[in-house]
């Protein structure tokens, strides 16, 4: 099952919009433009029992909100789910042989009505549990929610109910854990019950004490409710060690919206091992907030692995989130005209004005590389950073340095990861750094050679238009000028290889690297000579 329109009226700024949401859908536009309210306005479908008079259209209650959320893709599987046969029972009455339908709220009542093929089946009796049941969870993370709420989460805080959610189901099925809720439950909710007894005492106890300080008449209730045993399972704690171990929650908002991300991975992770149960809608403001751009990506990677099972609403203003296309992606344009938001699918022709804007809307905001140079490993890229800080600052400046991750930690072969840099330049439908490009490469190995024959079958054009650059060894350690050449055993560790190539870089000097290292400065030149605006 999935959502497949979303219609909202009469919402703050929102006189009518219209979207038909696919698996991941990103909204942007500027600030103030109706993004927030949008998704508001299905929080308020989910959650509100009334209203105030600025959620209405320019604040008129007269304005009657209404949100509608259309569901269509239903399988008998999603009705498997609920967790009684009652449940099971009434969705299979309201919806008959049919795989769609829709979920209507209007602020006059602010009851849900459930519209099957057009006709409105109203709210029978007992009905809105079953819905409640069948519809995707909301979880919200907006721009308010910070750490320090997370570690004290409750059923309500959307990042709890992910970590309780995942929590329960990995337990649920132990026996041991059935037995100790049913021992639970019974020594702190049975009459009979010692502790109960006992508790009830202290109540009626402290009712006595505080009847005498109300001799009015005042009627004083005091009961001692048992434990939530739910409770049991939302207690977690964040720590960060820099040098000095800090509770996470007093950090600064860029390593709590980090650790947010990263409670959002570990769900995904969870959710693609995790059969059954129901389906989730995701919606973050702001996504971007306070992350670096590295950081972004890699939540729009979650993102995208958490809707193989569930469906992603955010917003944002970073081009980051925009740029790569993925075939469940969406992209909404929010714009406000006198007043009013309107919500635009954008299509792919106009994809480039929207990430144009993003960027700040003139070419010098847009800040593009002269030229990349692909290198394999951290070791690479720090020393020929080093080398051009100083020699080369002014004639290799714009020329952007690129490693391709060959010689990190559990390393994938080092060509494939070449190939997979190379592709975003080279394979987009406007390759403006096809002929550009060089890639500066280790001499292969002898297990590499396979590997290195199906990088030159795929890219032909880079060896014939001289864009690929091979050292003289199988490694940057081994080609350094001879006074400080190392063999690969000495330097085991990336860290080791890239203080060294550091060290190296910081030493020799700018007649030495040009003589004795002539294919990399050779690759420099290429870069300099085939970019736009060689100097």
């Amino acid at each position: 099952m999935k959502i497949s329109k979303i219609i909202v009226e009469n919402y703050r700024s929102i006189k009518k919009a219209e979207v038909d949401p696919n698996k991941f859908s990103i909204f942007i536009g500027q600030n103030n433009h109706g993004k927030t309210n949008f998704f508001e306005a299905i929080e308020w479908f989910y959650n509100a029992k009334s209203c105030s008079d600025d959620q209405h259209l320019e604040k008129n209650s007269e304005n009657i909100i209404t949100v509608e959320l259309f569901f269509e893709d239903i399988k008998e599987s999603d009705i498997d789910k609920f967790s009684t046969e009652t449940n099971k029972t009434k969705i299979r009455t309201m919806l008959g042989d049919r795989k769609s339908f829709s979920v209507l709220k209007k602020s006059s009542d602010h009851k849900r009505t459930f519209i099957v093929e057009g006709k409105n089946m109203g709210n029978p009796l007992g009905i809105e549990n079953a819905i409640n049941e069948f519809l995707p969870k909301l979880e919200y993370v907006n721009t308010k929610i910070r750490l320090d709420d997370v570690s004290k989460y409750k059923d309500k805080n959307p990042i709890g109910v992910m970590l309780s959610g995942v929590l329960t189901a990995i337990i649920e099925n132990s026996q041991d854990y059935i037995e100790f809720k049913k021992k639970f439950t019974k020594l702190f909710d049975d009459d009979q019950s010692e502790v109960r007894i006992e508790l009830d005492k202290l109540g009626s106890q402290v009712e006595v004490y505080l009847q005498k300080q109300f001799p009015d008449g005042t009627k004083v209730k005091f009961c001692v409710n048992p434990p939530e045993f739910t409770d049991l399972l939302k207690s977690f704690d964040t720590t960060v060690d820099d040098g000095i171990e800090t509770k996470a929650e007093d950090k600064g908002d860029g390593m709590q919206r980090a650790i947010m991300l990263s409670i959002i991975q570990a769900f995904a992770d969870y959710r693609k091992k995790q059969s059954g149960g129901g389906t989730f809608l995701f919606m973050i403001d702001e996504a971007e907030l306070h992350l670096h751009p590295s950081a972004q990506r890699a939540l729009k990677k979650a993102l995208l692995d958490i809707c193989k099972t569930d469906q992603v609403l955010v917003n944002t203003h970073s081009s980051v989130l925009v740029v790569d296309d993925n075939e469940i992606q969406t992209i909404f344009k929010v714009e406000k005209t006198d007043g009013i938001t309107n919500i635009q699918k954008v299509e792919n022709i106009d994809k480039i004005n929207v990430v144009f804007d993003l960027l700040g809307g003139t070419p010098s905001d847009l800040l593009l590389p002269r030229n990349f140079l692909i290198v394999e490993g951290r070791s690479d890229f720090a020393f020929i950073g080093t080398i051009i800080k100083r020699f080369y600052k002014d004639k290799y400046s714009g020329i952007k340095i690129l490693f391709a991750g060959g010689d990190i930690d559990e390393q994938e072969p080092t060509l494939m990861a070449v190939h997979k840099l190379f592709v975003p330049l080279a394979g987009s439908e406007n390759p403006i750094y096809k002929e550009k490009s060089i890639i500066l490469i280790d001499k292969p190995n002898s297990s590499q050679e396979k590997k290195y024959k199906k990088f030159k079958e795929g890219y032909p054009y880079l060896f014939e238009n001289g864009q690929v650059f091979e050292l003289l060894k199988e490694s940057l350690e081994e080609y350094y000028p001879s006074s400080y050449a190392k063999q690969p055993e000495e330097l085991q560790k990336i860290g080791e290889k890239v203080k060294y190539a550091e060290e190296v870089a910081s030493k020799i000097t700018k007649d030495q690297f040009e003589k004795d290292m002539p294919i990399i400065f050779n690759a420099l030149e290429a870069s300099n000579t085939k970019s736009f605006n060689p100097k």
